[in-house]
């Protein structure tokens, strides 16, 4: 069983392995295809990237993206399913039913509708293009009103008998309540915001507002006697790496407990 294991992990990060040594690379050195050892020009590789193609913009851009829409997603998503599992309104059922339906409608289907959106509201080329359409999560919404449902009963009629209102209660109540909740969904959120291409890709034409996902393709036109600068590009795609594996790995255990998985 270990060794099925070691193998399949082996495979899995082999894509990897050969991306981080491609990485350090000059071009003869990546075109001598029996050459796996780490290359000669890693300094110079990593160097360029971060200096000749505005990579350090392209990593603010997708941070700020980010960290906006973790921000915006979960508050949102909180104040839902607060409304949802503790206030009665009409048609609340038919409510959460319509924000489930809403996970049919994923922004790529709504891209064209959006960017007249974008365009009529003058937000072109802004961050609030790139942030403001991944506000709304259905997914969020759910596993929030899920673990609401869970907390004792006896702790929302305590809160009632103090006559606790309801921000009062979301803030001090059901938010230390939720930390791991909120971790592993902002985990998720993160990454998610942080790999997105097509939409940044639509709606941002200056390079100066463009995010790191969208920069990687500047580096394609790189080339050196006619060869790819495989190398810088490889090189580039490790440092857009680098920001959503530290929050995985640093936050990796609510991520875990959110979806049951910890080990015992």
């Amino acid at each position: 069983m270990h060794v099925g294991l070691i193998v399949s992990i082996s495979l899995m990060a082999l894509p990897l392995i050969l991306a981080a040594i491609m990485s350090t690379q000059s071009v003869a050195e990546i075109y001598d295809v029996t050459n796996l050892a780490p290359g000669s020009d890693a300094y110079e590789n990593y160097y360029r990237v971060m200096t000749d193609f505005n990579m350090w913009t392209y990593l603010i851009n997708s941070t700020i993206m980010a960290l906006a829409i973790v921000v915006g997603k979960v508050g949102l998503s909180l104040l839902a399913a607060l409304a949802l599992v503790y206030y009665d309104f009409p048609y609340k059922n038919a409510t959460f039913m319509f924000v489930l339906f809403t996970l049919m409608l994923p922004v790529p289907v709504r891209i064209v509708p959006l960017f007249e959106l974008m365009v009529n509201l003058d937000w072109t080329n802004t961050m609030l293009a790139i942030t403001m359409p991944y506000l709304a999560s259905a997914t969020a919404v759910f596993l929030f009103r899920q673990h609401f449902m869970s907390i004792p009963a006896s702790i929302v009629e305590a809160a009632k008998l103090d006559d606790v209102g309801g921000l009062r209660f979301l803030i001090f109540v059901l938010i230390p309540m939720s930390k791991g909740m909120i971790a592993g969904i902002s985990v998720i959120t993160y990454i998610y915001a942080w790999n997105q291409y097509l939409w940044p890709l639509a709606v941002i034409s200056s390079q100066d507002q463009q995010v790191v996902q969208v920069g990687l393709k500047s580096l394609e036109g790189t080339a050196a006697a006619g060869q790819i600068e495989w190398g810088l590009i490889m090189a580039g795609a490790m440092i857009a790496l680098v920001p959503p594996l530290v929050v995985l790995i640093v936050l990796h255990k609510p991520l875990l407990e959110t979806f049951g998985l910890q080990q015992k």
